[in-house]
């Protein structure tokens, strides 16, 4: 990220205008920098259709262009040389002539996730319908209303279901706030007063009940959030509000931006530990003009933004970048806790996030019903570490079906169990303690941040009764190539070979690149794992999202003399 200049006044940051990376400039510079591309293969392509262009890595959802064509083109900005460019219209006309085409050949709807396209070509017609002529405007709008009848039909459906998660509607919640929120602008649009009436109802509802006070939307159920694909859901809410000005829309997005803030590395990822569908997420361009509403909203947008490079961005960021700039409130931005020395957030549900210096620390105690549907993973791990000189050292992401990801794991009558029981969590400004609870012990983690290089996790395990097989588990964030160390002189390159070192070849630390890890009981470390995909319901088949498993059996623990005896285990994590 480029810095520049800023003054601290009454916790807003007061900017020098035209930086590196204000808003909405940096939106336009980074569309420009796309549609010069697009531009590009289409004219190399003149005949290529959706499938072909489809095709090439990164350019899914290619009618996201048209959007950003016509943002370009009916948008002033300083930023923004294509304001009014005969050429850039011409673009989105041929853009929009070839999703016609495509629907009227009855190619466009097999394409996954089309609503999301349509989005697209209907807002980009709102901008552009008085440079259509009859004619195209006819068609578009012909094609884009038989294209969205299906759609609202499934709204409507719905719309007075129990709760809009997917054990009630039978779809994602953030696909049900996108299809709601399109038939609303559609309604608007086209001039269907039902439409609008059914994407308000939907939208109000949304924002009003079935957002949590936390500020997320759950997808599976209301005890945790699903943090990747609740920027999709926000971004619903976002342009319903745009539209109506509901009040209770703009409360949701002020929920919805401090849970955002708070749970968001300083690399821009979202803190996958409290994710109960996916185990990494790039930075998103999702609704960040629902966050612009608000100053730590514009700041939190920018810092996002920070890490697109033009002319390196997927078509569909193209189109949700379009959507910021074109709807982006300005207004003086306030500090996030990414611009912090140190900040504390605890939720209303057992998970909190605390940064101290270059350290970033999450603690989940988040219970949930699991659930046989491959897309939601198992609420198993309960931590996760960052320095924000080496990045994610610790993963807290969760799993499912591999209690040898879990933090914590135990054998109950030939039975393995990985999820707790209850939970109990405190994070105060003196002090981190979580506490679960499981049928044969239960354990407290206590996270102290000793220094800018050192943070100390102290776990305490006490039997309830007999303990068989019964372990801890850390997900180490090592790297293929790496070369690690052990004290006790062994050196690996880490590959696609397996690597099963015992506590006598470990000693009492590892060294990876950046980072040490000693431990004061005998630990075994494996690697790799591959973790489970949700999309394709099987492990990962590559190394780049391999983890590294350290484990300390800890089942001996108790006797007869002393069914009761707690082990503790210090792990001490040294950044170099």
């Amino acid at each position: 990220m480029k810095h520049r200049a800023i003054a601290l006044l009454a916790g807003v940051l007061i900017c020098p205008p035209c930086g590196a990376n204000e808003l909405p400039n940096q939106y336009f510079r980074l569309l420009s920098a796309g549609m010069a591309q697009i531009e590009q293969r289409l004219e190399a392509e003149p005949s290529a259709d959706l499938q072909s262009l489809e095709a090439r890595p990164g350019w899914r959802h290619f009618p996201s262009a048209i959007l950003a064509a016509a943002v370009l083109y009916t948008q002033k900005n300083p930023a923004n040389p294509r304001f009014s460019d005969p050429k850039t219209l011409s673009t989105a006309l041929a853009i929009g002539d070839l999703l016609a085409t495509e629907q009227e050949r009855g190619a466009y709807t097999t394409r996954l996730d089309f609503h999301r396209d349509t989005y697209m070509w209907l807002e980009a017609y709102r901008l552009l319908q008085g440079r259509l002529g009859d004619s195209r405007r006819n068609r578009w709008r012909r094609d884009m209303v038989e294209i969205l009848t299906p759609i609202a039909a499934d709204v409507a459906l719905r719309q007075d279901y129990p709760w809009y998660a997917s054990p009630y509607i039978g779809t994602s919640p953030n696909h049900y706030s996108l299809w709601s929120s399109t038939i609303y602008l559609a309604g608007i649009v086209f001039g269907n007063e039902s439409w609008e009436k059914l994407g308000a109802k939907v939208q109000h509802r949304l924002a009003a009940e079935e957002q949590t006070p936390d500020g997320y939307w759950g997808e599976h159920s209301r005890r945790g959030p699903t943090t990747g694909y609740d920027y999709v859901t926000s971004t619903g809410v976002a342009l319903y509000y745009e539209h109506s000005h509901d009040p209770n829309a703009l409360a949701a997005l002020r929920r919805s931006t401090e849970f955002h803030v708070n749970f968001t590395y300083p690399d821009g990822r979202p803190v996958e530990t409290v994710n109960d569908r996916n185990r990494y997420w790039e930075p998103s361009v999702w609704g960040q003009f629902g966050f612009s509403h608000f100053p730590q909203g514009r700041r939190y947008a920018e810092f996002i933004t920070s890490f697109f490079k033009e002319g390196d961005v997927y078509l569909e960021d193209m189109g949700r970048l379009a959507q910021d700039a074109l709807y982006y409130h300005p207004g003086p931005n306030a500090a996030i806790p990414q611009d912090l020395p140190k900040s504390l957030h605890v939720m209303s549900v057992p998970a909190g996030i605390r940064k101290a210096g270059p350290w970033v620390l999450c603690l989940s105690g988040i219970i949930d019903t699991p659930t046989t549907v491959q897309y939601y993973l198992d609420r198993q791990a309960n931590l996760s570490v960052f320095h924000q000189g080496q990045g994610l050292m610790i993963t807290g992401a969760n799993s499912k079906r591999q209690p040898e990801l879990a933090t914590f794991s135990e054998k109950v009558g030939g039975q393995v169990n990985a999820m707790p029981l209850s939970s109990k969590l405190e994070m105060t400004a003196a002090f981190d303690r979580l506490a679960l609870a499981y049928n044969t012990f239960f354990t407290v983690i206590e996270p102290t941040v000793l220094s800018d290089k050192q943070l100390r996790l102290h776990f305490t395990m006490t039997p309830r009764g007999g303990i068989e097989d019964s372990q801890l588990n850390l997900q180490l964030c090592l790297k293929n190539g790496q070369t690690i160390e052990t004290e006790a002189g062994r050196k690996v390159v880490l590959s696609a070979a397996r690597l099963d070192l015992g506590s006598q070849v470990i000693g009492g630390w590892i060294r990876s690149p950046g980072w040490k890890i000693k431990i004061d009981v005998p630990a075994q470390l494996s690697w790799p794992v591959y973790p489970y995909n949700p999309y394709s319901n099987a492990p990962e088949t590559t190394l780049d999202h391999a983890v590294a498993a350290l484990s300390v059996p800890f089942h001996a623990i108790g006797s007869e003399d002393s069914p009761h005896r707690a082990l503790e285990i210090s792990i001490l994590i040294e950044a170099e």
